[in-house]
C-alpha cells in the first residue's frame, strides 16, 4: 500500500508571523515556504526541517505574477491544497509607495488568482492584511473598484497611483484592498469548495513591527497599544492561533470576511473616553 499524500500548506513571507504559522500548521503536512529573501528562506527552511517538518522552499517575488504562478504549480504537484497563508508584504518604513502597491496590493491579487485552480473542498486562503485597512475611509465606488477590478488592470486605478500617495497612505489603502479582494475572491473560491478570509493584525512584535515602532509613527503606535483593551503588543503566536482556527473545520462557515486581531486598538481609537 502507498501512503496517502499529505496535505499541502503554503506560506508566503517568513517573518515572525509566517514562521509562527508554519510551526503551528506544519505537523503531518507538507510545508511549501516562499520568501523573496534567499538567506531568510534557507535559514527558516533548515530550522523547520531540523524540527521534523517536511519542507519545500522556493524563492518567490509576490509582485511578479510568473513567480507566483511557479509557486502554485510547485504546490499543486505535491498534493491537495489545505491552505495558503499569505503573509508576505512590506511596510511604510521599508518601501516606497510604488513598492507597497506592487507587493501588498498586486501580490495578494496574484496569490488569490494563482491558487484558485488548486482549490478543492476544504481549501482555505488566509491573507494577512492590517488594522490600517480598517482605518482608511473610502467611498463605496472606490471599494468596489479595489474589490472587483481584474488583476491585470488593478495597478491602473487612480487611487493606487504611487505619485499621489506617501508610503503610509499607500499602505493603508493596500491593506483595505486586501480585505476587499478577499471578499470578492470568496465567490469563485466558494464555487470550488474553498474559503477565503483575511486577518488584520494590530501592532505585532515581528521584525517589521519593531521597525515601525522605531520609525516616525512609533510614538503614535505605542500610544495605540497603551490605549487598547489588552494594553499589550501582539505576538506572532496570536496571529498563528487565529490562522489555525480559520483554516479549521470549526470555521467552515467563515469566508469573505476579515478578522481584526489588534488587541482592541481600533476600538479604543474610535470609542475611548477622554
Amino acid at each position: 500500500m502507498t501512503a496517502p499524500q499529505q496535505d499541502v500548506i503554503v506560506i508566503t513571507g517568513l517573518g515572525g508571523m509566517g514562521l509562527a504559522t508554519a510551526r503551528r500548521l506544519g505537523s503531518g503536512r507538507q510545508l511549501v515556504l516562499a520568501d523573496y529573501a534567499q538567506e531568510l528562506l534557507d535559514r527558516v527552511a533548515d530550522t523547520l526541517r531540523g524540527e521534523g517538518h517536511t519542507v519545500h522552499a522556493l524563492r518567490v517575488d509576490v509582485s511578479d505574477p510568473r513567480s507566483v504562478e511557479r509557486l502554485a504549480q510547485h504546490a499543486g504537484a505535491l498534493g491537495p491544497l489545505r491552505a495558503v497563508v499569505h503573509t508576505a508584504g512590506v511596510s511604510p518604513v521599508q518601501a516606497s509607495p510604488e513598492r507597497v502597491v506592487q507587493v501588498d496590493v498586486l501580490g495578494t491579487a496574484y496569490v488569490l488568482d494563482a491558487f484558485l485552480p488548486l482549490v478543492t473542498r476544504g481549501s482555505v486562503a488566509v491573507c494577512i492584511a492590517s488594522m490600517a485597512g480598517s482605518m482608511v475611509p473610502l467611498p463605496p465606488e472606490a471599494e468596489r473598484a479595489l474589490a472587483t477590478t481584474p488583476t491585470s488592470q488593478l495597478a491602473g486605478l487612480p487611487m493606487l497611483d504611487p505619485k499621489n500617495l506617501d508610503s503610509g497612505a499607500a499602505y493603508s489603502v493596500a491593506k483595505r484592498a486586501n480585505q476587499l479582494r478577499v471578499q470578492a475572491a470568496s465567490i469563485p473560491w466558494g464555487r470550488r469548495g474553498g474559503r477565503v478570509v483575511s486577518v488584520s493584525p494590530g501592532v505585532i512584535s515581528t521584525p517589521m513591527g519593531q521597525a515601525e515602532l522605531q520609525g516616525p509613527h512609533g510614538e503614535a503606535m505605542r500610544g495605540m497599544i497603551q490605549a487598547s483593551g489588552t494594553g499589550r503588543i501582539g505576538t506572532p503566536d496570536d496571529i498563528a492561533s487565529a490562522v489555525e482556527f480559520l483554516i479549521s473545520p470549526q470555521a467552515s462557515f467563515i469566508t469573505g470576511t476579515d478578522l481584526l486581531v489588534d488587541g482592541g486598538a481600533v476600538a479604543a481609537m474610535r470609542y475611548a473616553r477622554p
